[in-house]
């Protein structure tokens, strides 16, 4: 249940391997934690159809549908800027329970609003819950999870997310003939509920924060739940090591800058932090959401009505949740860079169609096809990747602070292109709007393959190490975990 699980020798085990009840175990908690990603998903994607309906009831004009959208996106930034400090303060399992709850009021203020600002007012709320979501996810997903199915367990957040983007498609489906859009919002209010009830009688604290807060005894009875003793006692201890050693690091980083927030600007954290921003930005201004957000208005206009674009919308949340499944399948084997590296690739060429698509006027199937296409590449690398890396780059002591930067930073992001899309479409046109997409996922891949190392199998120092020798500071051990075991034992 601690970050870092391994089976190197000497200070960083032995340890043995969780039996296979204890996984399950583990990925039981995951999966409840995980409904926090379903919630983010679920909120986000039901928008698109919605907005079909509740523009015809509040007489909307298209700015004030674009601000529908994308006023969630400004409480997600106050959300996850705030999530460091609230889930360090209270402990992950507590803030998650709480923010189940803002979950439950944002989803009756939206899904009983009189009118514009009302509605606004309830897309805020659901707005700060979804980013508090999404920064405190996959921290606590990191620190219950062993280093063998770490990327995994991490990647199951994307894989929620990616299904409540889907079951939303499908409840705004189930009541488009209606158009009971109060009713596509209130559906929320059932995982939401389940969050709360998992935190409040299922869910373990995290061990890692148990032991920063001095409940070391706790921390080991909850990793013997799952393990044995002798693992527990070693992950304790060396744990409690860790903790020391970055607590008498964080003092002197406060001693010569005088704030302890400026720790992740130190130079040694200085590379995760640069990693962590630009894939946070690129994994929104490669323009995943204004397919997620738009699909419906993008399909409406090759000549489909507003039922049928929804309906083609499910094939756009199927094969997102289809190509997430595959990346967990593939995260712990082919290794993240590789696979953020491939999805950039395929992601640059397929919305570049699609902005070809409507240059020339290609027919609607073939629209959706490169629609498709691009949602796979996505969805099955960068897309369920970037959460997995923001749970592995930043060291334990800053790992909080740092997920909750870098979220900050994806969702001020997701609201620029959400906000812009609309606009920019209109003065350059669709087509045209599609190809910076391209130009800026082409640029991604470059800057990937030059800073991003692997993190598969890595234990904290050794990602940290790779970081660094990356961005030319190569003071630890090499950028392999070969020879960074190799370098390891040279010291010691």
């Amino acid at each position: 249940m601690v970050q870092g699980f391994s089976k190197e020798p000497g200070t960083h085990g032995p340890l043995t391997e969780i039996p296979a009840e204890g996984q399950r175990k583990i990925t039981r908690w995951a999966a409840a934690i995980a409904l926090g990603g379903f919630l983010f998903g679920f909120d986000t994607g039901v928008v698109s159809g919605a907005l079909l309906y509740i523009k015809q009831d509040f007489d909307l004009n298209s700015f004030e549908q674009g601000s529908v959208v994308s006023v969630l996106l400004i409480g997600a930034v106050i959300g996850a800027t705030s999530a460091g400090r609230l889930s360090d303060g209270l402990g992950r399992r507590k803030a998650l329970g709480l923010i189940g709850v803002v979950f439950i009021i944002g989803t009756a203020i939206a899904s009983t609003a009189n009118g514009y600002p009302v509605l606004m007012v309830g897309r805020i709320v659901l707005g700060l819950a979804v980013g508090a979501a999404s920064a405190t996810v996959p921290v606590y997903l990191s620190e219950i999870s062993p280093t063998k199915i770490r990327g995994r367990l991490l990647t199951l957040n994307q894989l929620m997310i990616t299904l409540g983007i889907l079951i939303a498609y499908l409840v705004n489906l189930a009541f488009s003939s209606s158009e009971m859009w109060r009713a596509m919002f209130a559906v929320g209010a059932v995982p939401a509920a389940l969050m709360v009830a998992a935190a409040l009688w299922f869910l373990p604290e995290s061990p890692q924060w148990l032991i920063a807060h001095g409940q070391a005894e706790r921390a080991r009875k909850g990793i013997a739940a799952v393990s044995d003793e002798a693992t527990a006692d070693a992950l304790v201890a060396r744990a409690q090591h860790r903790i020391a050693e970055e607590r008498e690091q964080q003092k002197r980083n406060a001693e010569s800058s005088g704030r302890t927030a400026r720790r992740l600007l130190t130079p040694d954290l200085r590379p995760a932090l640069v990693v962590g921003l630009t894939l946070a930005a690129v994994q929104q201004f490669g323009g995943i959401n204004t397919i997620i957000y738009y699909a419906p208005t993008i399909i409406q206009q090759t000549g489909l009505n507003a039922s049928n674009s929804i309906f083609y919308s499910v094939f756009i949340g199927l094969i997102n949740l289809v190509m997430t499944l595959v990346a967990i399948r593939l995260v712990d084997r082919a290794g993240r860079r590789v696979m953020v590296l491939v999805s950039l690739a395929l992601m640059a060429v397929s919305i570049f169609m699609l902005g070809l698509a409507f240059v020339v006027g290609m027919n609607s199937v073939l629209t959706l096809l490169f629609m498709v296409i691009y949602i796979a590449a996505y969805a099955g690398g960068l897309g369920p990747v970037f959460w997995t890396l923001l749970g592995e780059i930043f060291p334990p002591s800053v790992r909080a602070e740092g997920s909750s930067v870098a979220t900050a930073v994806n969702w001020i992001s997701n609201f620029v292109v959400s906000l812009a899309f609309l606009p920019v479409a209109s003065a350059l046109g669709q087509g045209e709007t599609f190809w910076i997409f391209a130009a800026i996922c082409v640029a991604a891949f470059f800057f990937v393959g030059r800073y991003l190392p692997e993190t598969k199998g890595r234990d904290p120092e050794q990602i940290e190490a790779a970081l660094n020798a990356r961005f030319g500071r190569d003071q630890g051990p090499p950028d392999t975990p070969a020879k960074a075991a190799t370098h390891r034992k040279g010291r010691s």
